[in-house]
């Protein structure tokens, strides 16, 4: 009997369903007792749906004209998760993809590719000890980070959130406490279970428990009470930022190192993952993750550089409203930073221009810049007018960065889209320092105009998580190697 066409699509879905839903418990599995965290095409799936890891195998054929097929990638899948694999990133969309399209294999069986391209992760057992982390402050950025910790959290997970450090301590605190990091109006509800445990003065999240410290001043603290040693400390308030006044961390006993999630004065190295991590040296012992805007259009200024050369440029934020503004027009040091924020465009200043220059020296005095903040919530946009060291065009432009989010070293830190629909509610929740709009794209000879969107809080919290890394020394590498 020959199907209709109705009848043939609800097979095809309902072989996709059946795919994905036998590739989920594997996914977890190699995560939580390999540290192997599975990606299709640079897009995360550990604790995806079904419909998620549907929609990142479609996705595919945008970026390589041909489909890839859950078929094609659950064989990939199974065949790793018999594996002894150290801890890293896997991406089973380039495997599947290279093994059945573009004859990356050479006539290899499946199990001798594997071999090939995973050896990095088969010849590296992991050696590397957990690593205390103490959230100081627990605001937009502190509550985001929490998130991220705990939806990775399990035996194999190397960041081991232990405790937060508030001020307050009145009754009803702690419900208080849980209740934000349970809700939030931008990023929807917590993925897990989160309770109350006020015996030990503390936050249960997905089978963590989290101390909840009181405190007025990091003098106050001593984390070793709470079995918490050499420990990363997160500096989420913004209070201190330079060098000296950073170090008051170190009058907490039990710290080792501190990173600020903001932009740092003085001999503090502003760190954009991605592009200059690599200046994070043993003796730094505070480290500043620089801005959101900074982290959103240093990759993508990096990669434009290296392949066209940039004479000079402005850099125009438009940037969501934050909470250093004013809800109703009221008294604000800052020029203009007073009228009401969900009111008004507001002219205002940056330094993400400027500081773009810590981390990529070779445009420093190249580029100028200024933000409007807009009556928005969440995610911002970077608009970047540049003079480029010589001719392009729209087409190629475009293809250079859509060659550069899919391959290169930058491939986690660059999204690219292609929509002509997209708009800011849409990127709630990305990943990327920065998205690309392709469409939005101008290009007139040696002159260029890219808009780039990102996540302020999200996105960013994303970088700051990837700098801790580094500074806990765990280094995981993606693979397949970019080619």
């Amino acid at each position: 009997m020959t199907l209709s066409h109705e009848e043939q699509y609800q097979k095809s879905w309902q072989e996709r369903q059946e795919f994905a839903e036998n590739m989920l418990p594997l996914i977890g599995r190699l995560y939580r007792n390999k540290g192997v965290e599975v990606v299709v095409y640079g897009k995360p799936l550990v604790n995806a749906t079904t419909i998620e890891l549907i929609k990142a195998h479609k996705m595919v054929e945008r970026y390589e004209g041909q489909k890839l097929r859950l078929r094609e990638s659950f064989p990939i899948l199974e065949a790793i998760s018999q594996l002894d694999l150290a801890p890293g990133r896997i991406d089973v969309g380039k495997l599947a993809y290279g093994y059945q399209h573009k004859n990356s294999s050479n006539g290899a069986s499946l199990q001798d590719y594997l071999k090939r391209e995973l050896a990095e992760l088969l010849d590296n057992p992991d050696s590397v000890k957990p690593t205390d982390v103490v959230l100081y402050g627990f605001g937009r950025i502190g509550r985001l980070l929490a998130r991220l910790m705990l939806e990775r959290s399990g035996p194999s997970s190397k960041l081991r959130l232990r405790a937060i450090v508030v001020r307050g301590g009145k009754e009803g605190d702690l419900e208080k406490r849980a209740s934000l990091l349970r809700r939030d109006s931008i990023h929807g509800l917590f993925n897990g279970s989160i309770t109350v445990d006020h015996e030990n003065q503390g936050i249960k999240a997905n089978g963590t428990f989290i101390k909840v410290i009181y405190a007025n001043s990091p003098s106050d603290v001593d984390y070793t009470q709470y079995g918490i040693n050499n420990a990363l400390v997160v500096d989420n308030t913004g209070v201190w930022k330079d060098d000296k006044a950073l170090a008051i961390h170190f009058e907490s006993k039990g710290t080792a190192r501190v990173l600020l999630t903001a932009p740092a004065k003085g001999e503090v190295p502003n760190v954009v993952y991605g592009v200059n991590q690599d200046m994070i040296l043993p003796e730094h012992n505070i480290v500043s993750a620089a801005s959101c805007t900074t982290n959103a259009i240093t990759p993508v200024l990096k990669a434009l550089n290296d392949e066209f050369g940039i004479r000079n440029g402005h850099v125009e934020t438009v940037h969501s409203y934050t909470n250093d503004q004013n809800l109703i027009d009221n008294f604000h040091k800052a020029e203009r930073r007073g009228r009401a924020a969900p009111l008004n465009m507001v002219i205002t200043s940056t330094g993400a221009a400027s500081a773009v220059a810590k981390a990529l020296p070779e445009l420093k005095g190249k580029l100028t810049g200024n933000a409007i903040r807009v009556p928005t919530p969440n995610v911002s946009m970077a608009i970047l007018s540049l003079n480029l060291d010589k001719a392009t065009s729209k087409d190629e432009l475009n293809e250079f960065l859509q060659h550069t989010a899919l391959f290169s070293e930058l491939q986690d830190q660059i999204d690219y889209t292609s929509s002509t629909e997209i708009v800011s509610s849409d990127l709630v929740g990305s990943r990327y320092a920065g998205v690309v709009d392709s469409q939005a794209t101008i290009v007139d000879g040696d002159r260029c105009v890219l808009y780039v969107w990102y996540d302020n809080e999200f996105g960013y919290s994303v970088q700051v998580i990837r700098v801790m890394y580094e500074m806990a020394g765990i280094k995981y590498p993606t693979l397949p190697q970019s080619r």
